[in-house]
């Protein structure tokens, strides 16, 4: 009812009344509605779509991203594509809003959430055109999603996790089409050490926190000399040449306090009338500077971290106890050092106690490349470790870390849910036939929705294919074949460019990330097609002269251009 009486009261601006015209919303109001609206925000999502179809596979193409300052970005990552391309579009926005949620729950799938999205958007623009109701369509797809969901976990293979080879093909089969896929067996074999060494048993089951991984990266060597640390790297070095720089059985004070003297929030004078005044002034700053050393000293830490600064004469006393000190470390390898040391972060020195301290087997300081890092080693808890990423250059870096968070997140949805599906298009083309038969069973003109619904998860075999070169329609063809005779893993292997049980080629994917797939696409279709009226607000505009008063409110920023 109150859409309708939206829609009575916005048709009044059009209409006069006396000769005198009579309106409802500001001058400058564009507003577009019906088959137009749905026309442009499904244009404007399937853009989204195609900008990163081309990056599908381990033969799908990089992009060069290069933002407002010139800093560049080589990457095939959906989620980071879309981060930096500064959609400006509402309904592209909810594209990139797809790829996000994809990335944050499942870590992996960004590319082909969006590339589905998109498909599903074409193919229900279609029915719109068949002038069949957004509505039917929306409820056609909601049916098709139970039943895509429901085929997937019928299908799904189980892991047994004490079995490191399904973890290690998954890792591989999510770095296989980024730009480190020459060296993804190497790299798939360390994540899947780092995974493993931070899960734990909970409830029957085990979880695990990519988190708990540290990932350092620094420049120089090669991607093969990329190791896992079963402990913490910190990339600060030890504050003072004189403090030891190799500490074994370490006890580790954490420390979310300053080691100085922190000036006053207040200004103050002084008035010194003598120079015994002033010593006894250096020498009370002193006292407590040294107060605080004792302190560290006395309760038995050989090695401090401070969150944030230490004093030059704290460095000092420290240095002549025999013990090490690192300062201004981040928050986060705070956080990971107390949960792999045991150690307690302390916010003040007078109530570090020796119970505070935590244990390391070793600290040593190294150099790598140009710089020092400290290594903590052999820890107490050791729930949490290091990868150290070393790559030629700082892109070829960036964009390791970035594949190395991906196949961390599909193993840890393997730890989580330990079932898997086959990779090269296989699930959806099995989806795909399900709900080819499931359309004749439903009613009405949802039947269609369905059935486009079928075709649109195509879309990830023909692009597989397109990107390595190769004929579409022939393997098509040849997969729809292969799945009715009950080929349920067939599938496209793009590097060898044949059609072929894809679990035997030994490329799988976890459940856990398919299915966020099909939800995040599936939702973003439906909310888009729902859209039929676009009113967007004149965007604001800076007063004459840019500056003085409020200016004319013009209505919401990034409503333009629709």
């Amino acid at each position: 009812m109150l859409l309708f009486a939206l829609r009575g009261l916005l048709n009044l601006s059009s209409n006069t009344q006396g000769g005198v015209p009579i309106l409802v919303l500001k001058e400058g109001t564009g507003r577009s509605r019906g088959r137009e609206a749905q026309h442009n925000n499904i244009t404007a999502a399937k853009i989204v779509g195609e900008s990163v179809r081309s990056a599908l596979g381990p033969k799908g193409m990089d992009k060069m991203l290069v933002d407002s300052f010139g800093d560049v970005t080589i990457t095939s990552d959906g989620r980071t594509i879309l981060d930096e391309m500064d959609v400006q579009n509402p309904a592209a926005k909810m594209m990139v809003e797809v790829a996000k949620a994809q990335d944050n729950e499942a870590g992996d799938g960004t590319t082909s959430a969006v590339i589905i999205a998109g498909e599903l958007l074409t193919k229900g623009e279609e029915l719109l055109e068949k002038n069949i109701h957004p509505t039917v369509i929306i409820d056609g797809y909601k049916q098709a999603q139970e039943k895509a969901l429901e085929t997937l976990e019928k299908i799904a293979i189980s892991v047994d996790l004490t079995k490191h080879d399904y973890l290690k093909k998954a890792a591989i089969t999510s770095m296989a089409s980024k730009l480190v896929n020459e060296y993804k067996e190497y790299l798939a074999d360390i994540v899947v050490k780092a995974m493993l060494a931070v899960a734990e048993k909970e409830n029957g089951g085990y979880k695990a926190d990519v988190d708990d991984v540290l990932v350092e990266k620094k420049t120089g060597e090669s991607l093969k000399d990329t190791s896992l640390i079963n402990g913490i790297v910190i990339d600060k070095e030890i504050v003072h040449s004189g403090m030891p720089k190799r500490i074994e059985k370490a006890k580790i004070a954490l420390l979310d306090a300053a080691l100085e003297i922190e000036k006053t929030e207040y200004d103050s004078k002084l008035s010194i009338e003598s120079p015994s005044q002033i010593e006894a002034f250096l020498n009370q700053e002193e006292s407590m500077l040294k107060a605080m050393a004792d302190k560290i000293v006395a309760v038995g830490a050989n090695l401090v971290i401070c969150q944030k600064g230490i004093d030059d004469l704290v460095q000092h006393f420290l240095s002549k106890k025999g013990v090490a000190a690192i300062r201004r470390a981040k928050k986060s390898d705070m956080e990971r050092l107390a949960k792999a040391t045991g150690a307690s972060i302390v916010s003040n020195i007078d109530a570090l106690t020796s119970k505070d301290l935590g244990e390391a087997a070793l600290v040593e300081e190294r150099k790598i490349a140009e710089d020092k890092m400290t290594f903590i080693e052999g820890c107490k808890h050791p729930k949490a470790v290091t990868i150290l990423i070393r790559g030629s250059s700082p892109r070829m870096n960036s964009e390791t870390e970035r594949s190395i968070h991906d196949a961390l997140c599909v193993v840890r949805d393997l730890i989580r849910e330990p079932k898997i599906v086959a990779g090269g298009s296989a699930p959806e083309l099995e989806i795909s036939k399900v709900l080819r038969r499931y359309a004749e069973s439903v009613s009405g003109r949802e039947q269609l929705a369905v059935k486009a619904y079928a075709e649109a998860l195509e879309v990830l075999t023909t692009t597989l294919s397109e990107n390595a070169g190769l004929d579409p329609i022939e393997i098509l063809s040849d997969l729809r074949s292969r799945h009715e005779k009950g080929e349920t893993w067939a599938g496209i292997e793009v590097l060898s460019g044949k059609v072929q049980d894809m679990s035997k080629a030994g490329v799988f994917e976890p459940l856990a990330v398919k299915k966020q797939i099909i939800k995040s696409a599936t939702e973003a279709a439906m909310m888009i097609l729902k859209i039929d009226d676009v009113i967007a607000s004149q965007k604001m505009k800076a007063p004459p002269g840019g500056g003085g008063g409020m200016g004319g409110m013009g209505g919401m920023p990034g409503m333009e251009g629709m």
